[in-house]
């Protein structure tokens, strides 16, 4: 089965508004600039959007909030983010925060089926207000619940026309999970390879997980702080 589109534009057929959208990568690493860049282009608003931060603010998610597209964020890490500030502190955006650890177990859980899980992360602070808790072993936990999205998007070092992904290096923190946690995942990565190529040993991601696929192009790959010795 071939799923390559032509482009990120027609990767994104179908997102409209008040949609929730998972956007993979951590801090400025692995994250899908050519969706982002449609997102932006396609100029669609109300959108829930999960993901591990919150981009900068001239790059990533950051623009989407510039943009006002944006009406919530579940996130874990936002610090590098001055708009995102802004318009938590105005009430213009809503927002959850959680532990890196239980965004990426909820995400995995939503992929996996599995509505709920219990978790120490979180008791006992504002995380826990509003959610169960539980007593397991002569410890407290909460009950997280599963994420999904209705669309996914991805990036991904290498694939092919089934949807076979391959990451690369920081890449794998969110990307992977989320891949399984869409209605429509999108995949945009660096090199499309012929079927057969990818080694199946090497592949974190299976296409049967992904509907659409296609190459990106002008990959900026940032760095939200670059730190250097001094001679």
């Amino acid at each position: 089965m071939n799923k390559i589109v032509a482009n990120a534009e027609q990767a994104l057929e179908g997102i409209t508004d008040n949609m929730t959208v998972m956007l993979g990568g951590f801090g400025l690493c692995g994250i899908p600039e050519n969706c982002i860049a449609a997102l932006l282009k396609k100029g669609v608003k109300n959108l829930t959007c999960i993901s591990n931060n919150a981009g900068v603010d001239d790059f990533g998610i950051g623009l989407m909030l510039k943009q006002r597209q944006v009406r919530k964020m579940i996130s874990s890490y936002v610090g590098e983010n001055a708009e995102f500030e802004r318009q938590l502190l105005s009430g213009e955006l809503e927002v959850e925060l959680l532990p890196q650890g239980t965004l990426a177990e909820r995400i995995r859980a939503g992929g996996a089926g599995i509505p709920a899980f219990f978790t120490p992360a979180g008791y006992g602070t504002e995380v826990a207000e509003g959610k169960e808790s539980r007593e397991f072993h002569g410890k407290m936990y909460l009950m997280e619940t599963w994420l999904k999205a209705d669309f996914a998007l991805v990036k991904a070092w290498k694939g092919d026309a089934m949807g076979n992904l391959v990451f690369k290096g920081t890449a794998r923190n969110f990307n992977p999970m989320m891949a399984t946690a869409g209605k429509i995942t999108v995949a945009e990565v660096e090199e499309i390879v012929p079927v057969g190529e990818l080694d199946p040993n090497q592949i974190h991601t299976s296409g049967i997980y992904v509907q659409r696929i296609f190459q990106g192009k002008d990959y900026e790959k940032r760095i939200e702080q670059r730190t250097i010795t001094k001679k």
